[in-house]
């Protein structure tokens, strides 16, 4: 007879659900863990670590973000996902392995503490935390990087110039993967240098 271990047990709801429900009206896929349903109301940017912390440093107007174990999530308008691949072609980052990838329809992301509540005991290493959360009371889609207006660079959202510009974020996002890429291979040695790196 197979003996099996009790799943750790987990609070149904710290309180997290009710904010992003209540708070902020995003959906949600219960968990545990929870996640925020991508593809409604934003979608999100993903890239390694060293790289997001690199771009944070440069970029003070990004919209939400948030670290998720060894990848930090930036949200940006809902589509932005599928603009991915051909705004990467038309910026010439294509075909350049920059590890930038995009949630949107049919995708989720984990869920990390609302701000202001501590990351309980049970929350597995590398859980997701906020490092620039988003704002409750407040729509968040006029925050959230998009396609500029022509002939309004920065007004991501046509709202009044509160959120970045998509094109110019995802270049900025693309420039520091590669950056993070060429350090990773100088810091490896010579024997990293297996495939070739593009300069730009």
């Amino acid at each position: 007879m197979a003996f099996t271990l009790p799943a750790p047990r987990v609070p149904l709801d710290d309180g997290s659900t009710r904010w992003y429900k209540n708070e902020l009206g995003w959906a949600t896929a219960e968990g545990p863990p929870l996640r925020l349903i991508t593809g409604l109301r934003f979608d999100a940017l993903q890239l390694p670590a060293d790289a997001g912390k690199a771009l944070l440093r440069r970029c003070r107007r990004t919209g939400p973000v948030a670290r998720a174990g060894d990848r930090i999530l930036l949200l940006v308008a809902a589509g932005s996902a599928e603009e991915l691949p051909g705004l990467l072609d038309w910026l010439e980052w294509g075909g350049i392995g920059l590890e930038l990838t995009a949630l949107g329809a049919g995708g989720s992301v984990p869920a990390p503490m609302p701000p202001g509540l501590a990351v309980p005991a049970w929350a597995p290493q590398g859980a997701a935390v906020w490092l620039r959360p988003p704002k409750p009371g407040r729509e968040v889609e006029p925050s959230l990087p998009a396609f500029g207006a022509v002939g309004h660079p920065g007004d991501g959202s046509g709202g009044g110039g509160g959120a970045p510009d998509l094109v110019r974020l995802v270049d900025a996002a693309a420039n520091a993967c590669h950056r993070a890429r060429l350090l990773r291979a100088y810091a490896g040695g010579p024997h990293t240098n297996a495939q070739p790196l593009a300069f730009s």
